[in-house]
C-alpha cells in the first residue's frame, strides 16, 4: 500500500516510509529514562491529532546505554505503532483510502 509520511511529503509503499520515518524523522521519537525505578520508555506523538503513543522498553539486564545504542531499533517500533494509528485513524491524510485497499 502507498502512501505519505506523516511528517512530510515522501510517498511510497508502507515499508519504505517506515524506513524513511527512522532515517529522516527520527527526532519525532523521544525516549525517557527513570533513574530511580530504571524504566525506560518511547514517546511518539500523531502529527494529526497529537495522541502521544508511548510504550515501556524493556532491555534485558540494566545497560544505562540502552536508549542511545537501540535508538533506531526504538525508533523502528515507535514508528510502526503510530503508523498504524495513522492508517487506521487519518488515512485520508496520507492518502491511503481503506475501502479500495481491502
Amino acid at each position: 500500500m502507498d502512501m505519505k509520511c506523516p511528517f512530510c511529503q515522501e510517498f511510497g509503499e508502507r515499508t519504505t516510509i517506515h524506513r524513511h520515518m527512522v532515517d529522516a524523522h527520527m527526532d519525532h521519537v523521544t525516549t525517557t529514562h527513570d533513574e530511580s525505578s530504571g524504566k525506560m520508555a518511547f514517546v511518539v506523538t500523531c502529527p494529526f491529532c497529537g495522541l502521544a503513543y508511548s510504550r515501556q522498553v524493556k532491555p534485558r539486564g540494566r545497560n544505562p546505554r540502552f536508549l542511545e545504542e537501540f535508538r533506531s531499533e526504538i525508533a523502528l517500533v515507535a514508528f510502526d505503532q503510530i503508523l498504524l494509528h495513522v492508517l487506521v485513524r487519518h488515512a485520508p491524510e496520507v492518502g491511503v483510502d481503506l475501502d479500495r485497499e481491502s
